[in-house]
């Protein structure tokens, strides 16, 4: 039991491959271009609220940076004060989570990094905030640059997307997911996706376990004893 608590706290992979596009097929669909073509000045904000996937979506583009084309990756996860230090020799991609987090002297480092990145023609400059440009409580000259190329909204996942992609988790995993367990997961759990994958990851290894298979008894016994 100890040990599957232990697992369900590590954070699985983001990767392109288990990001579940939802109503972003088009976002996906850019990215997925960058990866082949890699033309330079590439500006993209995309933005969303709690839950919609950005962080996963930053991340998986990251990964595919190094792992395919292998480039220099500058990741940043902002807070009030986050360094945005200018450098001679800018990294290829320079990726940005939560924008709307940073404090005044935080945003007039990356309003600096923005306009050095497109003197330089910087492959990929990949932000993300929780709302569109213009609602950000930021610098008007910092929400002008977020401006300055593709902006997209991340739709979070219906509960019925939610629901296809648990399943398919599921049998990627080896085994079959009810109906009836998504549905009690969606009502009474967390409906973020990564929490949700967490999950279903630690109740196929307790099924396996207990040599039962996944019932909504099951998970209820797995949610009262394991979480």
């Amino acid at each position: 039991m100890k040990q599957l608590l232990l697992d369900l706290s590590l954070e699985n992979i983001p990767t392109l491959e288990n990001f579940v596009p939802g109503r972003n097929v088009e976002l996906l669909h850019v990215l997925n271009e960058f990866l082949t073509t890699s033309s330079a000045g590439n500006f993209i904000y995309c933005w969303g609220g709690s839950g919609s996937g950005k962080s996963h979506l930053l991340k998986s583009i990251r990964e595919a940076c190094i792992r395919l084309k292998h480039y220099h990756v500058a990741y940043f996860t902002c807070d009030q004060n986050t360094e945005f230090e200018r450098n001679d020799n800018l990294p290829d991609c320079i990726i940005v989570d939560d924008v709307d987090r940073l404090g005044p002297e935080a945003q007039i480092k990356l309003f600096n990094l923005y306009n050095q990145a497109r003197d330089e023609c910087l492959v990929l400059f990949l932000v993300s905030g929780k709302s569109a440009p213009a609602q950000l409580q930021l610098r008007q000259d910092v929400i002008t640059r977020l401006s300055w190329g593709l902006v997209y909204q991340i739709h979070e996942l219906t509960d019925e997307e939610k629901g296809q992609a648990m399943k398919h988790y599921a049998v990627n995993s080896g085994f079959e997911l009810p109906e009836e367990v998504c549905d009690y997961l969606l009502r009474y759990e967390k409906r973020d996706m990564p929490y949700l994958i967490k999950v279903i990851d630690a109740l196929g290894r307790y099924s396996l376990m207990l040599q039962r298979p996944i019932t909504l008894p099951l998970l209820r016994q797995f949610l009262h004893e394991v979480l």
